[in-house]
């Protein structure tokens, strides 16, 4: 077992506070957005091994079955599938969309061969993987997620009785859906800023007023008016409009797989991703934004976002449902003085404490074995084929792999 020193990104979004209330520390006035553990080279963390510290990358690096497992090994490659984080949203991340695994590798082979520097600004693909991932919210959190029906989308932006937005509902009654949906986001996104500025402001003050009434689409409003305020005059405000909001309460979680439009608002949340980086954005953001790219990766079709709750087993881990190998989320919340729970050995795991003061005892032959004690917002890596129990009074999520 070795506990982990992580990596804090100090994103514009992020809040300056939710991240170091749960690690126990003096907020540094800055934002504190991402706390990431794992093996990602952007920000791998690190283990104090024999006396010396190391990467949890490089030590990956050294003994790739040893770490890993075989199985994981040969599905994946010597290199941890996953990518784990703390995320902690003060205001909305940008827009964004993620490829799908053969989009991955043929974006990035594409923009390898036309020599695109990897830290480019403009460059979409970090790596050939796709990503992708599952929310689960510490505290109430909320979000974007996939579009809506383009007939509801139309009654919401006609009750904004906004002149330069009536193109727009015309086209969500008139055309096929998927039709529809990729009309009006092409158009909002490739409109002139400047030009579309005057109708993106007039819909936010109109959705600031419907915000407070009593409407089918009062949330919704809310929601927008919000990101407006952040980001006035955008585009992108407009995109958002195409999109489903979603309220996560504490325990709640959310799966965003390929194609599939979002964006985080606000809240604090644990994610859970394949390991991964690569964004292609819509909007909301200083960053690039390439349209074509990112029309070619949408995925047109409307849907429900579907709110997960944990299937508890017989065991005591509450499950959340993914529909991925690279990674597997799941949750145990320990009451004082019940019995200790064995966790699977056969792929390896990072195992988080949000909540309490959680306990991980190595299960040997013999009975012995040495024990880690993880305090609020500590966290550990745990090698394949290393027996773990785990007891405290508190709240722990483990991230592993589903092989």
């Amino acid at each position: 077992m070795d506990l982990l020193t992580n990596t804090v990104r100090p994103y514009a979004w992020g809040s300056t506070t939710a991240i170091p209330e749960l690690l126990g520390t003096e907020p540094t006035g800055e934002p504190q957005a991402e706390m990431w553990m794992g093996a990602h080279p952007g920000a791998p963390s690190r283990i104090d091994r024999a006396g010396g510290g190391t990467s949890l990358s490089e030590a990956i690096a050294a003994d790739p079955e040893g770490e890993l497992g075989p199985a994981v090994v040969e599905a994946f490659g010597p290199r941890l599938p996953f990518l784990f984080k703390v995320l902690a949203a003060a205001s909305p991340l940008s827009l964004q969309v993620h490829p799908d695994l053969v989009q991955a590798r043929e974006g990035f082979a594409d923009e390898e061969e036309r020599g695109v520097p990897a830290d480019a600004p403009h460059r979409n693909y970090k790596d050939a993987n796709h990503k992708p991932e599952l929310i689960c919210a510490l505290t109430p959190f909320t979000g974007l997620c996939g579009f809506r029906r383009p007939a509801g989308t139309a009654d919401l932006l006609e009750a904004l009785d906004v002149g330069g937005l009536k193109p727009y509902a015309d086209i969500l009654r008139a055309r096929p859906e998927d039709e529809a949906l990729g009309e009006v986001l092409t158009a909002v996104l490739s409109a002139d800023r400047e030009a579309m500025a005057e109708t993106v402001d007039a819909a936010a003050a109109a959705a600031r007023r419907l915000a407070a009434g009593e409407g089918p689409y009062a949330r919704e409003y809310a929601a927008y008016a919000g990101i407006a305020g952040h980001y006035p005059g955008d585009p992108g405000v407009l995109a958002a409009m195409l999109l489903n909001v979603v309220r996560l309460e504490p325990g709640d979680a959310l799966y965003l797989g390929a194609g599939v439009p979002h964006a985080y608002l606000g809240g604090l949340g644990v994610e859970l991703m394949a390991n991964s980086d690569n964004v292609l954005r819509c909007g909301l953001t200083p960053k690039h934004v390439d349209v074509p790219e990112l029309l070619r990766v949408v995925r047109f079709e409307p849907t429900e976002p579907e709110v997960l709750r944990p299937r508890t087993t017989s065991g005591g881990e509450d499950v959340y449902a993914a529909p991925v190998d690279e990674f597997r989320l799941s949750r145990y919340v320990l009451a004082p003085g019940s019995e200790p729970h064995d966790l699977d050995d056969r792929t390896p795991q990072i195992l988080l404490c949000t909540d309490g003061e959680i306990t991980l005892r190595e299960v040997t032959g013999g009975g012995g074995g040495g024990e880690l004690v993880l305090a609020r917002g500590r966290s550990a890596f745990v090698r394949a084929g290393e027996r773990v129990a785990v007891s405290g009074s508190g709240t722990l999520f483990r991230a592993t792999v589903a092989v």
